[in-house]
């Protein structure tokens, strides 16, 4: 049985209680609904990758509370301190050189000598760090593969009865999962785009980014069929097909439209939401209006392209 508990200071003290035990719970932070457990525990890592049914070669983002926690896990070169100062609270995750005495369960890195880092800015998560004490592996909640929740409701959807507990914060801010780049000594590599983008990144580390493109697993979110409904997606749309449910953009009304005025801000916050109202009703299959491939539109069409590879 999944108990589902409002965001209070009892519902925070009863989930750090569950991690010092060893279990996962659903927690939301400002990109997604996250599955938290001790990273420093290989049992109850273990735990998410039951819940969630996920290839153990996928790693999972580690959260911390701040720069000062990040810097006993992983080496803080100058660029990763600088992006840190720009964007942590928040929708950013670095892949760092892994300390040797992080004191990480290996399975949280999927055995990498890197790790991959966060500082959460929801205050969800940031009280349940603090009260749990501990660096929490938290991949979405969801099962492996499938759409990313951005409510509690989507949550208890895939993982209801296989965790303790999911945290009701309502919907999330951005509905996207968080940017990941790799830093480097002269470079960063864009492993997932995300909220931020490369400009900014650029901009705040003073060095160039790159997009990755060399099939590695690094980071979550890679893999060729992600964030995927369970009915076939056809992108690109500009009509619904007899038996298709349409997720329009601008112009393109659709059944549920992402952003009637264009705005690829918006639109980010509702994807998911929309993916699992569509993969919810009673047509076969759906469809995506054109979605601009600039800017936040990248990490759209990212999370699109993913959800619509064969499987």
């Amino acid at each position: 049985m999944t108990d589902l508990l409002p965001y209070t200071p009892d519902t925070i003290a009863r989930a750090a209680a569950l991690i010092a035990a060893g279990q996962p719970i659903a927690v939301p932070s400002e990109t997604v609904y996250g599955l938290a457990a001790d990273a420093r525990s290989g049992e109850a890592v273990a735990r998410i990758y039951a819940a969630k049914g996920r290839p153990a070669f996928n790693p999972l983002i580690v959260h911390l509370l701040d720069v000062e926690a990040a810097a006993q896990v992983a080496e803080m070169s100058d660029a990763a301190r600088a992006l840190a100062a720009a964007f942590w609270p928040g929708p950013l995750t670095m892949v760092l050189p892994r300390r040797a005495d992080a004191g990480l369960a290996s399975l949280a890195t999927a055995g990498l000598e890197t790790v991959a880092l966060r500082v959460p800015a929801h205050p969800a998560m940031r009280d349940l760090l603090a009260a749990a004490g501990t660096p929490l592996a938290a991949p979405s909640a969801n099962t492996s593969g499938t759409i990313s929740p951005t409510r509690a409701a989507h949550v208890l959807a895939t993982l209801g009865g296989r965790i303790p507990l999911v945290i009701d914060g309502g919907a999330t801010g951005h509905g996207l999962e968080s940017t990941i780049v790799a830093v480097e000594a002269d470079r960063l590599r864009l492993l997932r785009p995300g909220p931020i983008g490369m400009e900014a990144l650029s901009a705040a580390a003073s060095m160039p980014v790159e997009v990755a493109g060399d099939g590695r697993i690094e980071a979550p979110g890679q893999l060729a069929s992600h964030y995927a409904p369970g009915k076939t997606l056809r992108l690109n749309a500009r009509h619904a097909e007899a038996d298709e449910w349409l997720i329009g953009f601008g112009a393109i009304a659709g059944d549920r439209n992402l952003s009637p005025a264009g705005d690829l801000v918006e639109a980010a916050a509702a994807l998911f939401d929309a993916l699992h109202e569509a993969d919810a009703s009673p047509r076969a299959r759906i469809a995506v209006a054109p979605i601009p491939a600039d800017g936040l539109g990248l990490a759209i069409a990212d999370r699109l392209r993913r959800a619509a590879a064969p499987r």
